[in-house]
């Protein structure tokens, strides 16, 4: 059974940063970062192929940067400059072609 497991979420201050983390229980070409907000679908946040690609959402093009160890089947995502309006659950997502699995979640909080 596949596994992602989450963690490094929480709450920081406007400005701050966060490094959450996501450990697949095996390897995965495309492995990645979404997030969703109450009332609204879930987003792309960065994606990155095991031969190095990336891609990123324009809201966090500069601030967020996606990196993986594929000798941990680790993802991590770098958050520096948070801003309020990055609140959300970020959801770690792993697959070949498409994303076909999902952890369950983590929050992040960006509040004075």
């Amino acid at each position: 059974q596949v596994q992602l497991v989450e963690s490094g979420g929480g709450l920081v201050q406007p400005g701050g940063s966060l490094r959450p983390s996501c450990a697949a229980s095996r390897s995965f070409f495309q492995l990645g970062w979404y997030r969703q907000t109450p009332g609204k679908q879930r987003e792309l946040v960065a994606t990155m192929t095991a031969s190095g690609t990336t891609n990123y959402a324009d809201s966090v093009k500069g601030r967020f940067t996606i990196s993986r160890d594929n000798a941990k089947n680790t993802v991590y995502l770098q958050m520096n400059s948070l801003e309020p309006e990055d609140t959300a659950v970020y959801y770690c997502a792993a697959g070949r072609l498409s994303y076909s699995y999902w952890g369950q979640g983590t929050q992040v909080t960006v509040s004075s």
